[in-house]
């Protein structure tokens, strides 16, 4: 009897910790598949490092302003959204994109893409969290020398909770990108005479590479 219990015992432990382990590799997978909040960048705020100057003009920019999923983005499209700082002392007014160019270091410009576009493509896609729904079934159970002891539904909080969680909060966090993305758009912007202007630029680009500021004539 006392050898039956022991068995009994050991079995149900080593169940417990079977589902254990697997559940928290559930929630491990969870965990590294959320959605990503959107943290703001405030170009004003930042601390640039690197910059160049031209005919009166100085620009200073800094690269790796996302995080997250947004970041993985970026990478993926071959893009870089870059911060600058731009002041005029040129004795004119000056068009970003017509009278200010950016160019590398050997001379070549640098291509920018509309923040639109920037938005497009590293933007995150609610819609991809319904697969979370897929949990809806799941149970939790335990079982004992092949025999089921006990089941519990979890599937039905967490499928739709971590779908509706993770939709709402890729949804708000898009909502803020955008809106600082128009906010700080450089495309077409003046900068007039003894001004500083900081703005976002999206440019097409997959390293890190030296960037210069071209004042046309």
């Amino acid at each position: 009897m006392h050898s039956y219990i022991a068995g009994f015992n050991l079995n149900l432990i080593k169940t417990l910790k079977t589902q254990s382990t697997l559940l928290a590799l559930l929630c491990l997978f969870l965990l590294s598949s959320c959605a990503s909040n959107y943290h703001l960048i405030n170009p004003g705020t930042l601390n640039y490092q690197s910059g160049s100057s031209d005919k009166s003009v100085s620009m200073d920019y800094k690269y790796n302003l996302l995080t997250g999923r947004y970041a993985k983005r970026e990478t993926k499209s071959n893009i870089r959204l870059i911060a600058v700082k731009i002041t005029n002392n040129s004795g004119r007014d000056l068009h970003f994109g017509k009278d200010i160019k950016l160019t590398y270091g050997n001379g070549s410009d640098v291509v920018l893409v509309d923040n639109a576009q920037v938005f497009d493509a590293t933007k995150q896609h609610p819609a991809i969290y319904l697969l979370y729904m897929l949990l809806t079934p799941a149970n939790f159970t335990t079982t004992s020398n092949g025999m089921q002891t006990s089941s519990v539904p979890v599937g039905y909080a967490l499928g739709p909770g971590i779908t509706a969680g993770n939709m709402i909060v890729a949804s708000s966090a898009n909502g803020k990108y955008k809106e600082e993305l128009l906010k700080y758009d450089m495309a077409g912007t003046v900068i007039k005479n003894g001004a500083t202007v900081y703005g976002l630029a999206g440019i097409n680009a997959s390293g890190f590479e030296g960037i210069k500021v071209k004042v046309m004539e």
